[in-house]
């Protein structure tokens, strides 16, 4: 089943509410970090709490704590958190429609009560599949972003699996963003724009960084962020679309592993794409493809940009953009090549 997170802003809340979440948040990282290097860790229970201190504190967020702190002990390279925010299990919040608003209820260190929150229209339709029973609630974190306090609802539904047979190549890389292959159709997705816009930020990063203007240098990273975020999320949008129009039941893509070394020019227009968040959309691809019912697999890059269709592979078969076989004399745009080979998983599915 298909998992989404929906991020509700909490609606304007008092003063003392912000303070209440500050210190559930202190508390619970305190906790989280004595669970750390807790002895009995793997045989912790919500009683362990008393342990550690004698306040008031949600069973609920304990519970879930050790739960996170026991999933996270064997990944977790750092010796102690930094920030350990209150998550709830699927039982413990409550999601409810009170008029034209929709609130969310959650254990507290006082009484538990609805808090409203801002819905957009997106966010309306999910929440109103909550209350129809057409979706299924998951774990929840109380968070804070921007001195807004937010909280992330995990969403599960179930989805209707799409019978066509065609398949979808799509292949990213740093002279094209991405390049989509369906038959003896193709679509292209520059990359000029974000070349631009990413060599704009970097050089603005440099000249705040010999003015040891390290505030703002965070700042405008997290503007960047935000706008390559909504790059991905329309390009992984268009590809879905297309997808669909072209009654597309599987799109493969390859494993990108070490995508950011290709650049092999510092002129080339991809050296600025180095940071691109690849795996952000393909991440984005994959979720959207699996709402709408269709299968993601997953390639082995290997050999897929020096392949050509009559089979013989060569390093010199490519050029650039340009692939033109030593063999058979075969031309067309690498990438494409590249799109068609990943559609035929030339070189395996990955493992």
């Amino acid at each position: 089943m298909p998992t989404i997170t929906l991020r509700l802003e909490l609606h304007k809340p008092t003063k003392a509410k912000q303070d209440m979440y500050e210190r559930m948040t202190e508390v619970n990282t305190a906790f989280a970090n004595w669970l750390l290097n807790h002895p009995e860790l793997n045989q912790a229970t919500s009683k362990l709490f008393k342990e550690f201190s004698s306040q008031r504190f949600p069973s609920a967020v304990v519970n879930q704590t050790i739960r996170e702190v026991k999933a996270q002990k064997k990944k977790q390279k750092a010796k102690k958190f930094r920030t350990f925010w209150c998550c709830f299990n699927n039982q413990n919040v409550k999601v409810e429609k009170k008029g034209a608003f929709y609130t969310v209820s959650f254990p507290t260190l006082e009484k538990r009560i609805g808090v409203p929150v801002v819905a957009r229209p997106y966010q309306e339709a999910w929440l109103n599949r909550l209350l129809d029973g057409t979706a299924k609630q998951g774990a929840a974190k109380l968070y804070k972003k921007r001195k807004k306090w937010c909280l992330a609802i995990a969403i599960t539904f179930d989805v209707k699996p799409r019978h066509e047979t065609k398949v979808m190549g799509v292949d990213l890389g740093l002279r094209y963003i991405a390049v989509a292959s369906v038959g003896t159709k193709s679509w292209f997705f520059k990359g000029n724009q974000c070349a631009f816009v990413r060599r704009r930020y970097a050089a603005l990063r440099r000249t705040l960084g010999k003015a040891k203007k390290l505030q703002m240098i965070r700042k405008i990273g997290r503007k960047e962020s935000r706008w390559m975020k909504d790059q991905n999320h329309k390009i992984s949008r268009q590809i879905v679309n297309v997808a669909l129009a072209n009654g597309v039941g599987v799109i493969r893509m390859e494993e990108l592993t070490g995508i950011r070394k290709r650049a092999t020019s510092a002129k080339e227009a991809g050296r600025s794409l180095h940071s691109w968040a690849f795996h952000q959309l393909q991440t984005m691809i994959a979720y959207k493809a699996e709402m709408a019912g269709i299968r993601v697999e997953w390639v082995n890059p290997t050999y897929t940009s020096q392949t050509c269709k009559c089979g013989h592979r060569e390093k010199a078969n490519r050029n650039g953009i340009c692939f033109r076989c030593q063999r058979c004399g075969y031309t067309l745009h690498a990438d494409l090549n590249g799109a068609i080979n990943i559609a035929k998983a030339i070189s395996g599915f990955a493992s």
